[in-house]
């Protein structure tokens, strides 16, 4: 199985009030880039048989929207798993159970994400209590929007290639730019 883990994209700043947190939007730049994590998958020919989501209001826009712009038209599975209260026990048996597909997107939260792909590579530690330190965390920086595909065909899982939005928009200026030379008219 391939396994496609997402932070959401850019959501604007965070809230005090963590009722209002868990419905706070996608802003501009967060749906930017979500249209560029979908536009490299597709160029990569990624079409997913699943997409779980956290049940926060950016992150199942986020999966929404990546989603729409993979072709993947069936309906989105939300998990407390991957909530920002989410630990490592509840994520490797939402993980166990998913053998069956071949490529699944994840759409969830820093800090979790690092320590879950972590619980994929083998570290250990605490996490098969729930319960990470900070030993436990890869040395991974998942920023807003970016994207890592693993291989989890055997354990402990591959990490494949890892994507930084900034890199998909750097990428992107520079493929739609003019590839003709600039010449004087005199």
């Amino acid at each position: 199985m391939n396994l496609y883990i997402l932070r959401h994209a850019s959501a604007g700043t965070r809230r005090a009030n963590p009722i209002i947190d868990t419905k706070r939007p996608l802003d501009k730049e967060g749906k930017q880039q979500c249209l560029l994590v979908g536009s490299y998958l597709n160029a990569l020919n990624v079409q997913f048989d699943l997409i779980i989501s956290s049940p926060l209001k950016r992150a199942l826009q986020t999966a929404s929207l990546v989603g729409t712009e993979t072709g993947y038209d069936a309906k989105i599975l939300v998990s407390e798993a991957l909530s920002p209260g989410g630990n490592v026990a509840a994520f490797e048996k939402l993980i166990a159970g998913l053998n069956d597909y071949e490529n699944v997107l994840i759409v969830g939260h820093n800090p979790n994400l690092p320590v879950f792909l972590g619980s994929i590579f083998g570290a250990r530690g605490n996490s098969h209590l729930g319960i990470a330190s900070p030993s436990d965390k890869p040395r991974i920086r998942l920023r807003k929007g970016a994207i890592a595909r693993v291989d989890c065909t055997r354990h402990p899982g591959t990490l494949q290639w890892l994507v930084d939005p900034r890199i998909l928009r750097g990428v992107y200026t520079k493929v739609t730019k003019s590839s003709r030379r600039k010449t004087s008219r005199k």
